[in-house]
């Protein structure tokens, strides 16, 4: 599987030189779904985890005794997928219907206090030798994300995210079953097992980390562009939208801080802490972007491929994770976008 990123509609630099002091590399993940083995570089796929190491769980106090099962969820999604191949006029049976309404229940789980080990679910893993760009601590090739199906963590009451870096070749025997938690709070936080199909491209910082002179002359610039464009929006270009971060999972380069603003992001130990993992919903926004791959162009329903991870991290945005700049061991930072 491979999936390119089109070339930027224009240069920025060649307009706003100083933009070359903004510039960073990122890798854009491209996740699709597929069926990852445990060494593969994956999303929501099986993780090379040690059988004689124990499975990490979350204890912290939230509600943990209602919701969806893990294996419902996947039922229902692969359901859905097989629809789309039903011929025009087919639509589900009524048994069909049926198992989807019982696949969507919520179950309650009895005599669960909420600080009862919940499982953590496998978000990712990535090898170094797989995703370039990726900077691992020495001794380690390989990066495991995995959280807690359930929100109500910290104070801003969202998901609780656990990254154990490793090296590969001391895993041994690897964990043929992990346990499953017996629900999950949220079916978003159940991560579709997908394929990856890594690939660097470069981008230009936030718009409001820039200096207030470049952000006003780029501001005018779009301004320009827009009334040249008249009543007709379609190629409209836009700093933020086609020039600046690409959009999508992907690992290093900048974060959007379209929610809140920018932030300034410090480890406990004093050293900055910088961009590791953006968790996203879309790969791409609207039906086809200047960001949409050239092989998604060519397919008859570009949009298709939008939500491949079937993850939905905050309300539709994104979830980026910060690791500390000395050491990525460090405890990492969630800024929900």
């Amino acid at each position: 599987m491979t999936r390119t990123t089109p070339p930027r509609p224009l240069d920025i630099e060649q307009i706003f030189p100083e933009l070359a002091a903004h510039r960073a590399t990122s890798t854009r993940l491209h996740p699709r779904p597929g069926a990852p083995k445990p060494h593969d570089s994956s999303i929501g796929g099986p993780l090379l985890w040690p059988a004689d190491e124990p499975w990490p769980t979350c204890q912290h106090a939230h509600p943990r005794s209602r919701g969806r099962r893990v294996p419902d969820v996947y039922r229902e999604r692969a359901m859905l997928r097989e629809a789309e191949n039903l011929a025009p006029g087919t639509g589900f049976s009524e048994e069909d219907r049926a198992l989807l309404a019982g696949l969507r229940e919520e179950h309650q789980v009895s005599d669960v206090g909420e600080t009862a080990p919940v499982p953590l679910l496998p978000v990712a893993q990535f090898f170094t030798k797989g995703v370039p760009g990726l900077e691992a601590p020495r001794g380690t090739d390989l990066v495991q994300v995995l959280w807690c199906p359930f929100d109500g963590h910290g104070p801003q009451g969202t998901v609780a995210v656990d990254v154990r870096w490793r090296d590969s070749s001391r895993c041994g025997q690897v964990l043929a079953t992990p346990p499953l938690p017996e629900v999950v709070g949220f079916d978003g936080y159940v991560p579709e097992p997908c394929a990856i199909a890594p690939e660097q491209v470069v981008e230009h910082e936030y718009i409001e980390l820039l200096d207030a002179d470049l952000q006003e002359r780029i501001e005018e610039w779009e301004m320009r562009l827009e009334e040249e464009a008249e009543d007709d929006d379609e190629g409209l270009l836009s700093y933020q939208g086609d020039l600046s971060i690409a959009p999508g999972w992907k690992v290093g380069g900048f974060a959007a801080w379209n929610v809140t603003g920018p932030a300034e992001i410090t480890c406990s130990c004093g050293s900055p802490m910088r961009l590791f993992l953006t968790i996203a919903t879309y790969e791409w926004g609207g039906i086809v972007s200047s960001w949409t791959p050239l092989e998604d162009r060519r397919t008859p329903a570009p949009q298709d491929n939008k939500h491949p991870t079937a993850v939905l991290p905050g309300r539709d945005g994104a979830l980026n994770v910060f690791a500390c700049a000395t050491d990525p061991r460090h405890e990492h930072l969630l800024v929900p976008q």
